[in-house]
């Protein structure tokens, strides 16, 4: 799967998130966006990423950055997931990972000496015109914020 680089254009989408609402690539021009990837809603690593991204967001807000989570679970799993952990921002479906395969976040990984195909945690930094500024393939649960942060104070 190809990775996206600096400078490329962000692959559009268009998905429902967890209130049933279609939420479009498009509607975030003017605004830096925080794109990230997991692989499912309320298990241990994804659960410190959200909550990691939701108490980061006074910060984000400051830096006119918006954030949306995007994993193969269906709405109502991500609506769960939300209303747990009060996170406050867009996860979106992506049950067929189109969108993960077009921003290179699908992909071949192993565990327990297993190879399989799934999601690969990755965040990606879009600026107000709709290109990649930076993107972290396989990125680490707890560093996505700081990621996106450091990004932006360079």
């Amino acid at each position: 799967m190809k990775q996206l680089q600096a400078g490329d254009k962000a692959p559009d989408f268009s998905l429902t998130d967890q209130n049933g609402k279609t939420v479009n690539l498009s509607e975030f021009r003017g605004k830096r966006l925080l794109v990230y990837f997991y692989p499912k809603a309320d298990t241990s690593g994804c659960t410190k990423q959200a909550c990691n991204v939701r108490d980061a967001s006074p910060d984000f807000a400051e830096l006119n950055v918006a954030a949306i989570g995007i994993s193969p679970d269906k709405p109502d799993k991500q609506k769960k997931f939300d209303d747990k952990f009060q996170l406050g921002f867009p996860l979106l479906s992506d049950p067929d990972n189109v969108v993960a395969k077009n921003y290179g976040a699908w992909g071949e990984k192993r565990m327990y000496g297993k190879t399989y195909e799934g999601i690969i945690r990755s965040a990606f930094l879009i600026d107000e015109d709709g290109k990649i500024v930076q993107a972290w393939y396989k990125v680490s649960p707890g560093d996505t914020a700081p990621n996106i942060l450091k990004a932006l104070s360079n």
